[in-house]
């Protein structure tokens, strides 16, 4: 009798075990390793001079018993690498007509800069090809000026549908001050929550929204709804993708470096903190 007792409580006890230790949330990359692992790293616009075979910096640091990964274009002084491309594989695709929960850390190391990440649905070769045209949700970090003077801000940004070709994005925002959200602060980690509707545009589908919480945002803040798609091809999202450039050697951009940390995926609407 005391034998099936201690077997008894032995199952409950693991049973128990098993509802805390599972996670809806599913692991792209946190960075805790030695070296990159299932990153490929391609500079598919390499106009460097004099020329670098590989100009990109994209590799895990370590700050404060935390590791993470810097990414930017170049080394400073190294102009010229416009496409500098970075992604991984998806733990599991994100099919047509389903939203996931994305969440990742970012910090801005310094300005000036032009760096952009999201999610994309077209395999590692046309990533290659495609370059900026691989994303879908996307959002953007520069301050770099547009061909038309336009000075961006630094301000973390969305893509929108837009007939001018200079504003193809827009700052999240402050929404309850009904204002432009501020810039992102230097060496501050904020948290992004975006969540991605993979549904047909029929369906009111290839929209994201974006949650915050850093800097000016001290929660989580609804800071951007129904961002577009930057291409909308309907079709399972399968890679994270980052992607950074200098800009040309006669209008530079700058090197400044992003760091990412603790990137997750989730199905549904899900804004829990998978760190914790």
């Amino acid at each position: 009798m005391n034998t099936k007792l201690i077997l008894s409580a032995t199952l409950l006890l693991g049973a128990c075990s098993n509802v805390h230790t599972t996670s809806p949330w599913l692991l792209v990359d946190n960075f805790e390793q030695v070296h990159l692992t299932g990153w490929q790293k391609v500079d598919a616009k390499n106009n460097t001079k004099p020329y670098v075979s590989q100009p990109q910096v994209t590799e895990i640091r370590y700050d404060k018993n935390n590791q993470y990964l810097l990414k930017k274009p170049a080394a400073e002084g190294v102009l010229g690498n416009r496409k500098a491309l970075s992604f991984k594989a998806l733990p599991k695709p994100v099919k047509v007509g389903v939203t996931y929960t994305f969440y990742t850390r970012i910090l801005v190391e310094s300005f000036p800069n032009n760096h952009a990440f999201g999610i994309s649905n077209l395999s590692g070769d046309e990533i290659i090809k495609q370059g900026y045209n691989a994303f879908e949700p996307t959002l953007r970090v520069t301050d770099k000026v547009e061909s038309n003077g336009f000075k961006n801000d630094g301000a973390l940004m969305v893509k929108i549908d837009s007939d001018d070709k200079y504003r193809q994005y827009s700052n999240i925002q402050n929404i309850a001050e009904n204002k432009s959200a501020n810039p992102l602060q230097v060496n501050v980690w904020y948290q992004i929550w975006y969540v991605v509707n993979n549904a047909p545009q029929s369906a009111g589908g290839q929209s994201y929204d974006v949650y915050l919480q850093g800097g000016e945002f001290t929660s989580q803040t609804l800071v951007y709804k129904n961002a577009a798609f930057r291409m909308k091809r309907e079709m399972p999202l399968i890679y994270f993708f980052a992607n950074s450039n200098t800009g040309s050697h006669k209008q530079p951009y700058g090197n400044g470096g992003l760091a990412y940390d603790d990137i997750y995926m989730s199905k549904g609407l899900n804004l829990t903190n998978p760190t914790l």
